[in-house]
């Protein structure tokens, strides 16, 4: 018997995703939006992006995927950029090839430029709320800020269709702050790149580390947002406490805070950033991931970490929320409590038995926690904005 006719509106979407990170830039951002992108094209849909240019980019003529505008830099923040405004290009080019959706991924001047011209037009908006700006403007010296800048985001997301958050601790928050249609959309982890088979033995020599010795390791962007003057006081904290062990931490990732860190931390590895296959076997060649970021709208570097079978200490929010069950495929401590976030990573290595539990168990779930239910999703979120699902009160168009 054939299947009832359901009703459900299959036709391919002309999507525009407008965004100032993109791969090969290497941030969480831009790596989510680069599965994102790819997952929608695999699915049929069109995908257009709207974004900076980066080194060595050329707009070719007649691309219809693609749109480049100029960047300037962030400040604070090398390697990344503002777009500029572009609200009459824009305009220009959606008149003549109209989106069905737009996805607003930051909420720069190019972000706010593409929802003004999407207002004006009629374009539905949804945004996603990647980054902890309002967070991050104190750790560089901009804590007067924070208020204007939770008031500005507020505005911008309020003015779309749907605003898309990555956790629920996340999600919990923004209501709190009066942000309005919000819904989760997690991330999702490549758990065959991610992977404990990629284990090098050759890596860990390099490192000074036999196999039964302990690779304390942090992945990320070296930057003052994400806490790193606790992985000082965790790492010695643990050669305290087992002085009988040969451990080694070994720090993945670059950023302005990597000079300050390597004055701090002279005995530490620092490998710098890595990508594809080569990060993928930094990360299965540690034992534990220390991951003291208070910061995070989510943490895809969590997933990874567990996905590479490594024993991860986390505060309790965002991704550590969301995929760790205290004691048994990680360990998590209360946000700012850096006593117990110490005393959880010196559990871990109490019994060889217990690490090799926890480790196990955070591949198994990591293993679970694919992209594509999670592109599925997001797919089902656009097109739902399409429809007008999701009502936009009228509103001024300038904060």
């Amino acid at each position: 018997m054939a299947p009832a006719d359901t009703g459900v509106m299959t036709t391919a979407l002309h999507i525009t995703l407008i965004t100032e990170t993109f791969p090969p830039e290497i941030n969480g951002v831009a790596n989510t939006l680069g599965r994102l992108c790819d997952g929608l094209r695999a699915r049929g849909h069109r995908v257009e992006l709207v974004r900076p240019r980066q080194n060595g980019d050329q707009q070719m003529v007649g691309d219809d995927e693609l749109l480049l505008c100029r960047g300037w830099p962030l400040p604070g923040y090398p390697g990344l950029q503002w777009g500029q405004s572009s609200m009459h290009k824009l305009l220009r080019r959606w008149q003549h090839h109209r989106p069905d959706v737009l996805y607003i991924a930051t909420e720069g001047p190019l972000g706010l430029s593409a929802l003004r011209a999407a207002r004006r037009l009629g374009i539905a908006v949804v945004s996603g709320f990647h980054t902890n700006f309002q967070q991050y403007s104190s750790q560089y010296g901009f804590g007067l800020l924070t208020r204007l800048l939770t008031h500005y985001l507020r505005w911008f997301h309020n003015r779309s269709s749907l605003t898309l958050v990555p956790s629920v601790s996340q999600r919990m928050e923004l209501e709190r702050r009066h942000f309005e249609r919000l819904a989760l959309l997690s991330r999702g982890v490549d758990s065959q790149l991610f992977h404990p088979t990629r284990r090098l033995p050759a890596l860990r020599e390099q490192w000074g580390l036999a196999e039964r010795d302990i690779a304390v390791i942090h992945v990320g962007r070296l930057a003052p947002e994400k806490n790193l003057g606790l992985l000082k006081r965790c790492f010695d904290t643990l050669k305290a406490s087992y002085p009988q062990k040969n451990l080694k931490l070994i720090v993945i990732g670059d950023g302005p805070q990597r000079a300050a860190l390597e004055k701090e931390l002279p005995h530490a590895i620092f490998c710098g950033a890595q990508r594809g296959e080569v990060l993928a076997s930094h990360y299965a060649s540690g034992d534990v991931f220390l991951f003291p970021s208070m910061t995070e709208t989510f943490g895809n570097v969590v997933l990874e970490a567990l996905a590479s079978g490594l024993g991860v200490v986390a505060y309790d929010q965002a991704a550590a929320a969301q995929h760790i069950r205290h004691g048994y495929n990680g360990v998590l401590a209360m946000p700012g409590d850096e006593d117990a976030f110490c005393d959880a990573a010196a559990w871990l290595l109490e019994e060889r038995e217990t690490l090799r539990c926890v480790r196990l168990n955070a591949r198994q779930h990591a293993s679970r926690q694919g992209w594509p239910a999670i592109i599925e999703q997001f797919e089902g979120q656009l097109r739902g904005a399409c429809e007008g699902e999701h009502v936009v009160p009228n509103a001024p168009t300038s904060p």
